[in-house]
Formats: structure tokens, C-alpha cells, sequence
């Protein structure tokens, strides 16, 4: 709630990182990793902007900021084929007025 994003290891209760205030104290709504480049995730914050961490390039900040204007997106997830090599990386948005986006990412964060 906070905007605070914690990487976990499975057999530990304490965070292996953390990022205070990721989005700005802005709540966390959806965080989804990348499903054809393991080191690449993507927040949803309450105000509609997307994040995207590539933790190979920077793991102390995001790469990119997206800002989705004049509609507010309640939750995402991303589409794409991990086992293909050919760099195809959706996000589907899930907008407050039931339509739905959707928005294919750079093959730089997307190729594995």
C-alpha cells in the first residue's frame, strides 16, 4: 500500500532487496515478471502508471515509466510465449469502464 516492492527468496522470510517508495508512495496494484526475460517485471500503480524494472540494467531504480492517460487501469497481466525466442511481450490492461488494452512491449525488454 505503500509503494514499497520486496524480492523475495522462497526459503527466507526477509527480502533478498526492497524498494522503498517504488511509485512514489503510491499504491502497488499489479506486478507481473516478464514471462520471456526472467530479469524484467512490471508494476501497476493506483494512479495508472506502468514501471518497468529490468534488473540487469538498473536494480535500484525502474528503466521506464508509462503513464496511462484519462482512464484508470485496475489491474493488468502480460501475454506472450516464454518457450518462442521472438521477443513478443503484451500487457493486457483491465480499464475501470470494463474495456481492455492492449500493449505490446519493446523487444529490448521482452527478448530473452
Amino acid at each position: 500500500s505503500d509503494g514499497s516492492i520486496r524480492l523475495h527468496q522462497m526459503t527466507s522470510e526477509h527480502p533478498l532487496l526492497q524498494w522503498n517508495g517504488s511509485t512514489n508512495g503510491r499504491p502497488v496494484i499489479a506486478l507481473q515478471w516478464a514471462l520471456t526475460r526472467p530479469a524484467v517485471f512490471f508494476v501497476l500503480d493506483a494512479s495508472s502508471n506502468i514501471y518497468i524494472w529490468d534488473l540487469l540494467e538498473n536494480d535500484l531504480l525502474p528503466v521506464a515509466k508509462q503513464t496511462i492517460p484519462l482512464e484508470n487501469v485496475v489491474t493488468m497481466t502480460l501475454l506472450g510465449e516464454p518457450e518462442k525466442t521472438n521477443g513478443l511481450l503484451g500487457l493486457v490492461l483491465a480499464k475501470a469502464s470494463g474495456e481492455i488494452d492492449i500493449q505490446f512491449v519493446k523487444k529490448k525488454w521482452a527478448l530473452p
